[in-house]
């Protein structure tokens, strides 16, 4: 009799379930949407009874096309850096402050006044921002003191989901690490972060590992899911963290590439990347034992769609048949432009930079341009310019003493084999694509659940859900090419820096 895991992706536009078999094959997945709140300045908000909803609805779904007898454990992948209070019952005092909400720069200034900003990093691994919870606590406890008053945990969006189902508290360590409230040395709140911000430490939940069963489905969770009373619940992680996972990033020497809209690179390290220019950041991997540092910059694959959707081809709104048409339009002739795309730099900074350059001001900029260069130089300028930017992370992870071996490529932009290959030869290293690149979080969770409950004898055994499609090997004569672009590339953001700030 076939046994099978429910992991569910509590993401920002609603929550996609799947359900994997032992052997690691997708069986069915559905997905239920739900609102994002945004209002005046930079606020988004989610409700948390939406997040529940959606997981009753998907779980009752997918426990109907198997007998829910067998399903062995459910696990979570959710969004991170989140604030949400609820009372000793659980129930939500306000609606979610999710990761894009950006209010607290207040509360994110007085941090930056009472600790060094580089004490901070290495404590939490981050840098000091708006984005985490620990401001957003902040922010509540000085505009709702009632709400703040009446709080009895905070939590991110799975772990409200786990006491949904088992009825306890708890988060793990790589959601703990988005909050910046976690000791990343030592994997327990920070006491220095306690007092710096003047918050409660009765108000965080209990920390586990990821790989922990939180409890089983209680009778009246059983009955809005349709699982099994008892049916254990695996604790997962964040949705990066599972994804890195998803990808086979679970011990040294492993990286994970996404060419989403914005794009990152992680990878499994045994110690925190603490960069001395704070360009790369570092959550606890759901991996115990683990840390994973991470680069994210804000447009990558997101600039090659706005210059084919809004530039070159006018692409939006037109059906995906037609799409794909003019993506092989588009790699046609990025293939006619040589390596460097006839001396054409392009700095992918449409909105601003986090890393490496952490700089809001950055801008886009096409460098070099004549009456010569075609549209193929300009659109390979733009993959080679992304390439380039994830290429200094890279290169930060390994000046740090981290060996990297190769790369596993997802994302919307893995689908294209030319950009992939330009990759390749940036990165120096061999690339891998898998078959299914839009499952990685939801397979991570599995993967995680699989350890939990003993079907997987340890994270090594995460290849058998990594289906891999084609393998990519650097050409080593266009690696040194790329070799001395990437210093002119570098040269020209510097030489630009000053222009950015006054415009």
């Amino acid at each position: 009799m076939k046994k099978y895991i429910l992991a569910h992706d509590l993401g920002t536009s609603g929550n996609k379930a799947t359900l994997f078999d032992l052997e690691g094959n997708l069986i069915k997945s559905a997905f239920y949407s739900y609102e994002l709140i945004t209002g005046s300045g930079n606020t988004a908000e989610q409700k948390a009874d939406d997040w529940w909803r959606a997981v009753c609805e998907t779980s009752k779904l997918l426990a109907s096309t198997v007998s829910n007898k067998d399903i062995v454990a459910v696990s979570f992948s959710g969004q991170m850096m989140g604030c949400l209070c609820v009372d000793k019952s659980g129930n939500p005092l306000y609606n979610a402050l999710i990761w894009a909400d950006m209010r607290s720069e207040k509360q994110a200034q007085q941090i930056s006044e009472r600790i060094d900003a580089h004490s901070f990093y290495d404590i939490t691994g981050h840098r000091i921002s708006a984005s985490y919870s620990l401001t957003k606590l902040m922010w509540t406890r000085d505009n709702l003191r009632d709400v703040y008053k009446s709080t009895y945990k905070m939590l991110n969006a799975k772990d409200y989901i786990i006491f949904k189902l088992t009825g306890r508290f708890v988060t793990e360590p790589s959601d703990a690490s988005s909050t910046c409230l976690l000791d990343l040395n030592t994997l327990i709140w920070s006491d220095d972060m306690i007092r710096v911000s003047g918050l409660d430490k009765e108000k965080l939940p209990d920390i586990i590992r990821s790989v922990d069963i939180a409890g089983g489905i209680t009778n009246e969770a059983a009955q809005l899911t349709g699982l099994c009373t008892g049916t254990p619940v695996v604790c997962g992680g964040g949705d990066g963290c599972c994804a890195a996972v998803g990808t086979g990033v679970v011990k040294e020497g492993r990286a994970n590439c996404c060419l989403g809209t914005s794009s990152w690179i992680s990878l499994a390290a045994k110690n925190p990347v603490k960069d001395k220019d704070m360009a790369v950041f570092n959550f606890a991997h759901i991996v115990p034992g683990y840390i994973m540092p991470c680069g994210t910059m804000q447009t990558g694959g997101g600039a090659l769609s706005w210059a084919v959707n809004k530039v070159f081809f006018k692409a939006d709104g037109i059906s995906e048949s037609d799409k794909n048409a003019v993506y092989k339009t588009v790699n046609k002739e990025v293939k006619l432009s040589p390596v460097g795309a006839n001396k054409l730099l392009f700095l992918p900074y449409l909105i601003g930079e986090r890393s490496p350059r952490w700089n809001s001001n950055a801008k886009g900029d096409f460098i070099g341009l004549t009456l010569n260069h075609t549209r193929g130089d300009m659109l390979r300028a733009i993959m080679e310019g992304v390439g380039c930017n994830l290429d200094i992370i890279l290169n930060i992870f390994k000046n740090n003493g981290n060996v990297i071996e190769g790369l596993t490529l997802t994302g919307g932009g893995a689908r294209n084999d030319v950009w992939a290959e330009i990759l390749c030869d940036i990165f120096g290293l061999p690339v891998s694509i898998p078959e299914k690149l839009a499952e990685a979080t939801s397979m991570g969770a599995a993967i995680t659940a699989g350890v939990g409950i003993g079907a997987l004898k340890s994270f090594d055994e995460a290849d058998r859900f990594l289906n891999i499609r084609s393998k990519i090997s650097p050409n080593r004569n266009n690696s040194k090419k790329y070799s001395e672009m990437k210093a002119l590339f570098d040269e020209a953001y510097y030489a630009l820096e000053p222009l950015f700030e006054k415009m």
